[in-house]
């Protein structure tokens, strides 16, 4: 399937980023560069201008009177929800039109190409570039484990412009299904909402969703390519040469606007593989990086859950749960970092004394914690 994206990428633009593309080996990058640099700064207009726009306008009781990083998390969750509801319809349209994709052996898997999945690459890697900036800036915001996050997500989008596992690129991208209830979680919270129905029934669709997603399917399909990668590090080569003998006669068998005549299964197979016409064995560093990037990637997904689910059940105590727990000396939530007091970020112990205070000068105190706001992280210390 041909790139859908109705833009076509400037000719100015492709040549100036062929000469990093070649020594980075990502051939793909450059037809594709303008749907990230699009996606990127798309993802920066929303948060920067297009929600505090709409949302000093939507809620002018709430919006204007949060803290700085408040308002920070709160423009960061539009642009999250915005991202996860358009990449996922996109990538599940790919998933059911793109008839090249459902084609593809193991070969194709890891070395083929389609420029719909090339497309919903550069979506995917164009959101994590953006995010990757967002969690450098406000790094004492979301703190290491998001800002591991990002790197290992656009390592592996990245890696997909070789072309390399290029058919796994919608595939992963629905691990963003879950995203839309994570953000309505995080919304209810600062809509003075906490505890209530909506929040109840959004919580069972988070954590069914999450553990549908990203757990379920995104460990079945990290076995998947687990296994393709093992079968390309001991790749035969009989296969590029029964592509090969397709190649020439690619332009021959093309329609007026382009698109390949299927009935010849070499000769398509040869289109999917034209980036790539004689693969290789799969160097053993690209499949550590890749796959190291996908475990930590799953890790971090069991860790979340986890938190999630304590996140949750907390929402809903009853005071004598909650009384009950605090007899008990069990920590109020999982992190109890980041909470605000004027614009300072503090760090709390469990007891709520105050462990590390951090103004917006820089200046560093330490005392008693009291009269504390809720934190902003979706793990934080719940408001008494």
């Amino acid at each position: 399937m041909h790139d859908p994206f109705p833009i076509s990428p400037p000719p100015w633009l492709v040549k100036a980023t062929t000469p990093l593309a070649e020594y980075l080996n990502l051939s793909t990058l450059p037809i594709h560069i303008h749907e990230l640099l699009l996606a990127a700064l798309s993802y920066h207009i929303i948060c920067s201008y297009v929600s505090p726009f709409f949302s000093r306008r939507l809620f002018p009781s709430i919006y204007p009177s949060l803290p700085l990083r408040s308002r920070v998390n709160w423009d960061v969750h539009v642009v999250s929800l915005v991202q996860s509801v358009v990449v996922c319809a996109v990538a599940i349209w790919v998933m059911i039109a793109d008839e090249e994709r459902k084609s593809m052996e193991m070969e194709e898997r890891i070395w083929g190409y389609t420029g719909a999945d090339g497309m919903i690459q550069a979506f995917a890697a164009g959101y994590f570039l953006w995010d990757l900036q967002i969690c450098l800036r406000y790094l004492a915001i979301f703190g290491p484990g998001l800002l591991m996050h990002a790197v290992a997500a656009l390592v592996v989008f990245l890696l997909g412009f070789r072309p390399f596992v290029n058919y796994y690129a919608p595939t992963f991208i629905l691990y963003e299904l879950s995203s839309p209830f994570l953000n309505f979680h995080w919304f209810f919270d600062k809509l003075q909402m906490t505890g209530s129905k909506p929040q109840w029934y959004n919580g069972i669709m988070l954590l069914g969703s999450f553990f549908s997603c990203r757990l379920l399917w995104g460990t079945y399909q990290s076995l998947r390519v687990y296994q393709d990668c093992w079968a390309a590090l001991h790749f035969s080569d009989t296969y590029g040469s029964r592509v090969a003998a397709g190649l020439h006669v690619l332009k021959e068998v093309t329609h007026p606007k382009g698109i390949l005549e299927l009935m010849d299964p070499t000769r398509a197979r040869a289109e999917l593989m034209k980036y790539n016409p004689n693969p290789e064995n799969m160097p053993l560093w690209l499949g550590l990086t890749y796959l190291g990037s996908n475990m930590m990637l799953n890790t971090l997904n069991f860790y979340w859950f986890g938190k999630m689910i304590e996140t949750v059940k907390k929402r809903f105590r009853t005071p004598k749960e909650e009384a009950k727990a605090k007899e008990d000396g069990e920590v109020v939530d999982a992190v109890v970092e980041g909470v605000e007091l004027d614009g300072r970020v503090v760090k709390l112990a469990a007891d709520g004394h105050l462990m590390r205070e951090e103004g917006m000068d820089g200046e560093v105190k330490s005392g008693k914690a009291s009269g504390f706001e809720e934190a902003d992280c979706e793990t934080t210390r719940r408001k008494m």
